[in-house]
């Protein structure tokens, strides 16, 4: 499938079926993920992969939605700031980052046949305390990832024109 296909059919999924993810597509997922450009190619992420039933349940305390718990799997993003890139005006890098290692994730799933779902809209101050993470690493996005429920319809997808979002000078 061609990157302009698979970015017309991704999609946020957000019913599963249950149907475990394999170690073979979660590698791969992580490998794209990994490959992701970053500033100064510092990659200032953590991906904590979340496959546990309990592990999941920490998660769910932090974003309670129904269907978040069906997807066999979550991976969390976190950024590292005492490693990311800081420009000379101070403005920090690092969530920029981990919104391109996140879109792979969630290429990479769609391009497997499987469904995630960027989610930001968590608690990430709770997520912290749950996971005991470093003072110096900051959750970001959580992205549930599995096969999308049989029945599930996707949404129709709201794009700007072109004209909207391309200025030429």
């Amino acid at each position: 499938m061609d990157f302009k296909t698979l970015s017309e059919t991704r999609y946020s999924v957000r019913a599963y079926s249950g149907e475990p993810v394999t170690e073979d597509q979660l590698q791969y997922i992580l490998e794209c993920a990994r490959l992701a450009p970053s500033a100064v190619n510092l990659q200032p992420w953590k991906f904590y992969v979340m496959t546990s039933q309990t592990d999941r349940e920490l998660l769910q305390q932090c974003y309670k939605r129904d269907w978040l718990s069906q997807a066999p799997l979550y991976i969390l993003l976190t950024v590292q700031h005492d490693v990311e890139w800081v420009r000379s005006d101070g403005k920090r890098h690092g969530d920029i980052d981990i919104a391109i290692a996140a879109e792979h994730i969630c290429l990479a799933a769609a391009e497997l046949g499987l469904g995630s779902c960027w989610v930001c809209n968590f608690n990430a101050q709770l997520c912290h305390e749950l996971l005991k993470l470093p003072e110096t690493e900051e959750p970001v996005v959580l992205i549930p990832i599995g096969k999308a429920a049989a029945d599930l319809k996707p949404s129709e997808k709201k794009r700007k024109d072109m004209a909207e979002i391309v200025v030429r000078r």
